[in-house]
C-alpha cells in the first residue's frame, strides 16, 4: 500500500476538527463531505443509504457541493438502486474494503456502462470510489465519490486510512441526533404541561448552549447517563478512558458539578439528557 504523506494526515486531522467543533449534527455529514471533497479532489460526494430489496427507499444522508440539492441527489441514488448499481451487491455481501468501479466491474465494463455515462452527463464525473460505513436497521450505506480522472492507489491508501474515522464521526453524528430527539421529546412534555420535576435546577441550566457543551460533550454525558463506564463510553466512541475524562472534566466544569450523580441528575432535570 503506498506511504501517506503529511498532508494527508493534516487533512485528516481537519475534519476530526470540524466534526468536534461543529455545534449542528444535521450538517455534519455535509461538512465531512465539503473535506472529502477537498481531500481527494472530487466532483461529488455523496453519504448514500440503500435500502436493500426496496426501489424507492434510498436517500441521501450528505452530500457535497451542496448546489447539488438533496432532492436531485436521492433521485439519482433511486435511480442507481433500480439499475442493480454494482456497488450494492458488494455491499449486501458484506465487504468492507474501500474500492473503485473500476475495480469492482473491469475497466471495459465500467466505461461502457449506464452508471458511467450518466454520472459523467449529469456531474462530470468518470470514476467511482466507494467507501463502505455501517450497516444500519437493515439498510446498507457508503460514502461515494465521483471524480473526472481515475482514482489512484494512493487515493485508495487514503479512503483505507480514514474509513474508520469516518465510521467513528458516523456514530458520533447518530448519538448526536438522538440525544437531540431526546432533548425534543423533554421539551414538547414541557409544552404540553407534563410534570417533568425540572426544579430549580432547571432555572439555572437553560440548555446545552448556555453552558457551552459542545457536540463531543453532549454525547458524552447522554452516554454517562446511560450508567455506561468511562471504559464503556471509550469503546463506543473509539477514543481512549483518558480522553473520555477529559471530557467528563471539561463537562463538570461548565454545569457546576463534581460528580457522575449530580452531574447526570442535573442534565436529568434540565432536559439535556432524557
Amino acid at each position: 500500500m503506498p506511504q501517506l504523506h503529511a498532508r494527508d494526515y493534516e487533512r485528516m486531522l481537519d475534519i476530526v476538527v470540524a466534526v468536534l467543533e461543529s455545534e449542528n449534527p444535521g450538517e455534519l455529514r455535509h461538512l465531512i463531505a465539503e473535506h472529502l471533497l477537498d481531500a481527494l479532489d472530487c466532483g461529488t460526494v455523496i453519504f448514500a443509504r440503500l435500502p436493500a430489496g426496496d426501489d424507492r427507499a434510498g436517500h441521501v444522508e450528505g452530500w457535497a457541493p451542496r448546489r447539488l440539492g438533496g432532492d436531485a441527489m436521492t433521485d439519482m441514488v433511486q435511480r442507481r438502486i433500480r439499475q442493480r448499481h454494482p456497488l450494492i451487491p458488494y455491499l449486501a455481501a458484506g465487504e468492507r474494503v474501500p474500492v473503485t468501479m473500476n475495480q469492482l466491474c473491469g475497466d471495459s465494463r465500467w466505461h461502457n456502462s449506464r452508471w458511467r455515462s450518466e454520472a459523467h452527463r449529469d456531474y462530470g464525473t468518470t470514476d467511482q470510489l466507494a467507501l463502505p460505513m455501517p450497516a444500519e436497521n437493515g439498510a446498507l450505506r457508503a460514502i461515494s465519490l465521483g471524480r473526472d480522472g481515475a482514482f489512484t492507489e494512493h487515493d485508495l491508501a487514503f479512503a483505507t486510512r480514514i474509513q474508520p474515522l469516518l465510521a467513528t464521526a458516523d456514530r458520533h453524528v447518530r448519538e448526536l441526533h438522538r440525544l437531540r430527539e431526546a432533548v425534543a421529546a423533554t421539551t414538547r412534555g414541557i409544552d404540553s404541561g407534563i410534570d417533568l420535576s425540572a426544579g430549580a435546577a432547571a432555572g439555572r441550566l437553560a440548555g446545552p448552549q448556555s453552558h457551552g457543551l459542545t457536540p463531543r460533550e453532549l454525547t458524552v454525558l447522554g452516554l454517562l447517563s446511560e450508567g455506561i463506564t468511562t471504559h464503556g463510553i471509550g469503546r463506543r466512541l473509539t477514543i481512549s478512558p483518558h480522553t473520555v475524562n477529559r471530557h467528563l472534566e471539561k463537562i463538570y466544569r461548565k454545569l457546576g458539578t463534581n460528580n457522575r450523580v449530580s452531574t447526570v441528575l442535573l442534565a436529568k432535570q434540565a432536559g439535556i439528557v432524557p
